[in-house]
């Protein structure tokens, strides 16, 4: 009998302890945050959400404690990482690109979800729209300039005429993107495209090679397969001689020629605005509309390609941009 009463006891205790893992501590925030690979766009998100939540008063190792996952870009882990998230019954999940926030929103519809680095939130079907979420996830999009895009390769590229969109239309935030490239492509007189998919990041070479002589200027949007293989990229159109146009400045910093497009750091901070406002019970993700970054483009270039690819950089664009190296 009083081996019966011992088990019983420490089941009590066993369950007792799992809760008190799980559980939020009434003074400590456990907050998830899932992140689909690492990349600086979106490492820079991450940093930029959590410096401003402590800014609004959620303090890491003080009174808010996060639980940090990457699945290196295999969504299966994505999966299993979000119900590991879930499972620890955090106060509020951020999730880190579309990918991420998939596997987060299946994994539950309770916890509150704010995103961030995601193109289209309605498109990739995490809302029921963004300007009225309707369910438990709400955040920041990572939408590009890309009309502005287009009309910076004219400014940089005045003898380019033959646009090659590179990206894996199998992402729903590559496939909107490009088709805002073609239609601003269309309305450029002169102007005409080449799109090449890749399914997926072994098959960034090939494709990346087979614009080669029949391109002027690649651009590749906010993808994260071709993010993946950037380096491929630009080693095959160095060759050619070919400038790429990058999404955002991690791709600059990766070798691309330049980009006009969003800070990832004050997307993440921006995130946090919303998260702060959630946790402090404000606001529920249901009502929150999808939000812009609210800050205008930033113009990039990196110095170390234009000179390898013998590209002068007109003054006027020099004298606005923030200049990098590889």
């Amino acid at each position: 009998m009083k081996k019966l009463i011992l088990l019983a006891l420490t089941v009590i205790l066993l369950t007792a302890l799992l809760t008190g893992c799980s559980d939020n501590d009434d003074d400590t925030y456990l907050i998830g945050i899932l992140q689909l690979f690492d990349h600086v766009a979106l490492d820079a998100s991450r940093e930029g959400f959590v410096g401003r939540l402590a800014e609004h008063g959620f303090v890491e190792g003080e009174n808010t404690t996060f639980i940090l996952q990457n699945a290196q870009m295999d969504m299966s882990i994505a999966s299993q990482m979000a119900e590991y998230i879930v499972g620890r019954n955090p106060a509020l999940i951020l999730s880190i690109a579309t990918g991420a926030s998939q596997a987060v929103a299946r994994a539950t519809e309770d916890i509150p979800i704010v995103i961030t680095a995601v193109t289209s939130p309605e498109g990739a079907e995490l809302v029921d729209s963004n300007q009225r979420p309707g369910r438990n996830v709400t955040g920041v999009s990572d939408l590009t300039p890309v009309a502005q895009q287009m009309d910076l390769i004219t400014r940089l590229l005045p003898e380019a005429r033959v646009i090659g969109l590179l990206y894996n239309s199998g992402e729903v935030n590559s496939r909107i993107q490009a088709d805002l490239a073609r239609a601003a492509i269309n309305a450029m007189p002169g102007f005409s495209y080449i799109s090449a998919t890749a399914p997926s990041m072994a098959d960034v070479a090939d494709v990346a090679a087979s614009l080669v002589g029949r391109v002027d200027v690649i651009y590749i949007p906010t993808c994260n397969t071709i993010a993946g293989a950037y380096a491929t990229v630009v080693l095959v159109a160095d060759e050619a001689g070919i400038p790429v146009i990058a999404g955002e400045a991690g791709g600059v910093r990766a070798g691309a020629l330049a980009t006009e497009g969003i800070d990832y750091y004050l997307l993440g901070r921006q995130t946090a605005d919303m998260a702060a406002q959630i946790l402090r019970g404000e606001a529920e993700p249901a009502t929150m509309p999808i939000q812009w970054q609210i800050e205008p483009g930033v113009l990039t270039i990196n110095s170390d390609s234009a000179a390898r690819l013998g590209i002068t950089i007109p003054d006027e664009i020099l004298s606005i941009a923030t200049i990098i190296t590889d």
